[in-house]
């Protein structure tokens, strides 16, 4: 589980492709015994399981391995080195919850469809894959990236956030622009509660 608190920002540096699947090295600023090997980091929402460690100058370096799951219903099929990602490691017991309960488990990919700035303050307009627009509602809570995001109005297959500057300044959404994709996770309690009426509806 995790918070949707962003708490690094990550680098690619290589990623070597295994058939259907791929591994990726990352470099963090996490010192190497906090991350120790089976650890769970979600990567830009996406958790992901640390299968190797090494410490690399002042920066840790680690391995990950994506199914080809993974690479078809997230935006790690297009990651290349380079490309910088949010990361967050795992809740612990007694850690202080700042965002919402975030799983790691991507429903979809949404798109920006548009970014105004005002005052280092960023307004976006998101478009959400249309099963999963019923799960975003206005004032309710989404992982868009892994970052835990507060929905500020919904109109069918869109949606608006709006980030503050300290949010753009410590993860990568800093320099995102109309056209990008991202990960996209809806509020656990929103899924459960539409399962719950559309099972109520059909009789079960």
């Amino acid at each position: 589980m995790f918070t949707g608190i962003i708490t690094d920002v990550g680098e690619i540096i290589a990623v070597e492709e295994k058939g259907t699947a791929r591994t990726l090295s990352v470099a963090c600023s996490y010192p190497a015994d906090s991350l120790p090997l089976g650890a769970s980091v979600c990567h830009m929402g996406i958790c992901l399981t640390v299968t190797s460690l090494a410490e690399q100058g002042n920066r840790t370096v680690f391995s990950i391995d994506a199914s080809g799951e993974t690479l078809a219903r997230t935006t790690l099929g297009a990651w290349q080195a380079g490309k910088t990602v949010n990361l967050e490691r795992s809740l612990r017991i007694g850690d202080e919850l700042g965002g919402h309960i975030v799983t790691g488990h991507v429903d979809g990919v949404a798109e920006i469809v548009s970014r105004e700035d005002r005052d280092g303050t960023a307004w976006f307009v998101f478009r959400a894959p249309r099963e999963l627009a019923k799960f975003i509602a206005e004032k309710g809570s989404v992982a868009l990236d892994g970052t835990s995001l507060t929905v500020n109005g919904v109109s069918g297959d869109t949606f608006t956030v709006t980030m503050i500057p300290h949010t753009l300044q410590v993860t990568t959404w800093g320099g995102a622009t109309a056209g990008d994709r991202v990960n996209l996770e809806v509020d656990m309690m929103a899924r459960y509660a539409a399962r719950l009426a559309e099972a109520k509806a059909g009789g079960y």
